[in-house]
């Protein structure tokens, strides 16, 4: 008899329901989250098991990993893309879990992608030197409204992240705010430090990434955002086309029309906002840097705004990625600039 198997996930505990060919539910219990526990309550369903299905939740990493390595087979449920089912007055843990295992029984399962276990922690390190560069850029831009509030007068960006605590008082009088600027440069000290100390920690192990050196000779792409971006697409074979891929990394537009007419839009957040950030920061760079990529961009905001100028560029540089990962192709502008 065939079994399928669906887990609400929580933090401190899952509900684990299982169900027949026919629908009807040979076991479900409320288990603490102890991974021996697990494995032997569903042992004695192991041989007629299909499947589990994991509710993607944002700890799943170790009962995916676990279930896997005891020769489970297991699915992630596509939180957005899997609708509860309406029809019931009261919901609860248990109907969650069986839900996902008839979700599973009917055969019409939304997953979402299991990322390898093995490459998770250096993505986690280059995931939190993206935010460590938000938070970096958050704090210089404070710094820079706080000269020109008090003083007015306009300092670059690179000047404050060189700057020391005693060239403070050349550039302010109020000795409070002296004060205030001090603290927040030792803090932006902090970061840029603990930036260059991850950059460099990575750094020996992205250049062994498939496709890394490929990545780097496409405009904007340094090596930080190469292995982001191969990191953060994992097996780029998963997406169909290029479209699929672009659509992925939020790099497309989001509407919904009627009859001609713009009513609103769909789920703009559904992607990969890691990858998003990636594009953008690539376009940035490839405008400044690559003389052909500046004037299309310059051609570009005539016709537009700057906004979609450079999300137009981050969309051409997400394609050129994904043909470079996918068939192993050299970048080649010509191609680029259609």
């Amino acid at each position: 008899m065939k079994l399928y198997a669906g887990i609400d996930l929580h933090s401190n505990n899952i509900f684990l329901s299982i169900l027949n060919e026919e629908e009807k539910e040979v076991f479900c219990k409320q288990i603490s989250l102890n991974t021996d526990l697990i494995i032997n309550t569903l042992l004695p369903f192991k041989s007629d098991l299909q499947g589990v299905v994991v509710e993607s939740t944002f700890n799943w990493y170790w009962l995916a990993d676990t279930l896997q390595t005891h020769g489970y087979q297991v699915y992630l449920a596509h939180p957005a893309a899997n609708q509860q089912y309406d029809g019931y007055k009261h919901t609860n843990d248990k109907t969650d879990a069986r839900w996902l295992a008839r979700l599973l029984q009917l055969g019409i399962l939304r997953t979402g992608y299991i990322y390898p276990k093995e490459q998770r922690g250096l993505r986690e390190l280059l995931r939190k030197r993206m935010r460590l560069v938000q938070l970096q850029t958050t704090i210089v831009l404070g710094l820079q409204a706080l000269i020109m509030r008090y003083e007015g007068n306009k300092i670059s960006a690179h000047k404050i992240k060189t700057m020391k605590e005693e060239d403070v008082n050349k550039h302010i009088k109020d000795p409070n705010i002296v004060f205030l600027f001090k603290q927040k440069l030792i803090i932006l000290k902090s970061f840029l430090t603990q930036i260059h100390v991850i950059e460099q920690e990575t750094l020996k192990q992205l250049k062994q990434l498939s496709g890394f050196k490929e990545l780097k000779q496409i405009p904007g792409i340094g090596d930080v955002i190469s292995g982001l971006i191969i990191l953060e697409s994992g097996d780029i074979k998963r997406f169909k086309s290029a479209g699929n891929y672009c659509s992925y990394c939020r790099c497309v537009s989001s509407e919904r029309k009627s009859n001609g007419k713009k009513k609103g839009e769909n789920n703009r957040k559904n992607g990969n906002h890691y990858l998003c950030w990636a594009f953008i920061e690539g376009a940035n760079f490839a405008i400044r840097y690559n003389e052909d990529i500046k004037k299309y961009y310059q051609r570009k905001m005539k016709r537009s705004n700057k906004i979609i100028a450079i999300k137009t560029i981050a969309a051409k540089l997400s394609k050129a990625c994904f043909f470079v990962l996918r068939d192993g192709v050299e970048f080649d502008m010509k191609i680029f600039n259609r």
